[in-house]
């Protein structure tokens, strides 16, 4: 599932809005132990482009 999200996340960085909706979609799917490694992950590849979005969506807790 974390490569799923990986791959969705890639296809949809050119928009903003889409690209904050499946993040949290992601964050609700994925298992404890993967969300370190989104995190990580997605710092690594788009904090120069969205840093105020995966701040604001890591800062929150995690619905279910």
């Amino acid at each position: 599932m974390l490569e799923y999200a990986k791959t969705i996340l890639l296809k949809v960085s050119f928009d903003r809005i889409l690209f904050e909706k499946e993040l949290r979609k992601a964050l609700r799917n994925l298992v404890p132990a993967e969300l370190s490694e989104l995190k990580a992950w997605c710092y690594k590849q788009f904090s120069k482009l969205y840093r105020r979005v995966l701040n604001r969506v890591f800062r929150q807790p995690v619905a279910a």
